[in-house]
Parts: C-alpha cells; structure tokens; sequence
C-alpha cells in the first residue's frame, strides 16, 4: 500500500508541478513540436532534437516489461503502454500505482511478446540511443538548451520526464528479472543506476523468458525416475 500510495503521489505532484508550476507555453510550442515529429530539424537544437526522440524509444524500453508484466495483471497493461509514447511518465505512473507484484509469467508468449523479449531489439535500440545521444552531446548546443529549460513548459517538461523514467526503471526491473531467474542484486543495481544505457544493457543480455507452458511440457516429458 504504501508503494502505490507513493506512486500515486509522485503522479499527482509530476502532475501539479507541470501545469502550474513549469516555465510557460512558448507561443512556438505547436510548431517546434510539429517539426520535430516530422523531421524538418533545421535550426533546431540537436539536444533537442535528441531528447525528442530519446523520449519515443524511452516507452520502447518499457514496453519490452510491461506487455509482459500485464500478462498477470488486472489492469489493461497495453493501455498504459501505449499512451506512454505520447506523454510519457504521465502514464506509466498511474500503471506502477495500480500493478501488483507479478515474478511469473502464466502461460506462453505470442508473436508480439516475442518480438519485445527479444535481445535484438534490445540490441536495436541501443544502438538508435547511442546515436542520438551522440548526435546531441556532440552537435548540441547546451547554453541554448538550458535557456529553452528555463523559459519553455515544453523542454522543462519533457526534460524531467525523461528523469522520471530512468528513475522509475527499477520498479519494473525487479519482476522482470526474477521472471527470468536473474536474481542478482548487484546487476540490479548495476542496470538501476545507470541512467538509460542501464536499461539497454538489461534488454540486449537479459535471459529468455520462462514460459509456464513450456516448462510443464517438459517436465511431463521427463522419464519416471528422472
């Protein structure tokens, strides 16, 4: 309880600080959002440029948990998911306040499922970020960047929700990893503290998923005396 009470109120607080409390809209807003989705990054900062699209692989990197951490829960995990690649944290806290823990995977994993516990696309993503974030730090402009924080809602917004998710990881992590018989604290640590490459690390070594259906046919496979 005391965990989704504290969830609950870091979503409420996110929630209060964005609206009442952040820089103000800028009246470009509209348009640097419409560039920035559509490619058109000329005169665009590349920090911004890569935050941008950092915070699109960013609900990637949870997906690839929570489709399958929502196998054993009574929320619709999906919904949650899916509305993160729009606003991010926003939605992925109200999940974290209402999951329950879930250590196992019931049943097998579908096409879908199979695709996102694959360490290719960990591998896929890791090496997308590793080029943003280069492209960023290495063509970026940090003083202009830092002056759009403090006078635009939308920077300041998306910067601290990108802190958000590389502090909400380990939430996630812990099921995760005992799902899949990684129980090791240190590695938890290794991956919790790392800031975005962490989780990306996790994604392209992580074992394979156990699957429940797999494992009973196996062990009524196995010959009496085994």
């Amino acid at each position: 309880m005391v965990r989704k009470i504290a969830f609950g109120a870091l979503w409420l607080g996110f929630i209060a600080y964005a609206f009442f409390f952040a820089p103000p809209n800028q009246p470009d807003t509209f348009d640097l959002i419409k560039n920035l989705s559509t490619g058109h990054w000329q005169g665009i900062n590349p920090l911004v440029v890569a935050l941008f699209n950092i915070m699109g692989i960013w609900p990637m990197i949870y997906s690839c948990l929570i489709f399958i951490d929502g196998r054993g829960q009574k929320i619709p995990a999906w919904l949650f998911a899916s509305a993160s690649f729009g606003v991010g944290a926003f939605t992925l806290l109200p999940y974290l306040a209402l999951r329950e823990p879930n250590p196992k995977f019931p049943g097998r994993k579908n096409a879908f499922l199979a695709i996102l516990d694959s360490r290719l696309t960990g591998i896929a993503l890791a090496v997308g970020t590793a080029i943003l974030v280069a492209y960023g730090i290495g063509q970026g402009d940090w003083g202009d960047f830092v002056h759009q924080w403090q006078t635009s809602r939308f920077i300041h917004v998306m910067s601290l929700d990108f802190c958000l998710l590389c502090l909400l990881f380990p939430a996630l992590l812990g099921d995760d990893m005992a799902r899949r018989d990684m129980n090791n604290p240190q590695l938890f640590w290794l991956i919790s503290l790392i800031p975005l490459f962490g989780p990306l690390m996790y994604l392209c070594m992580r074992l394979p998923l156990k699957e429940a259906g797999k494992q009973m046919i196996s062990s009524q496979q196995q010959p009496a005396g085994n």
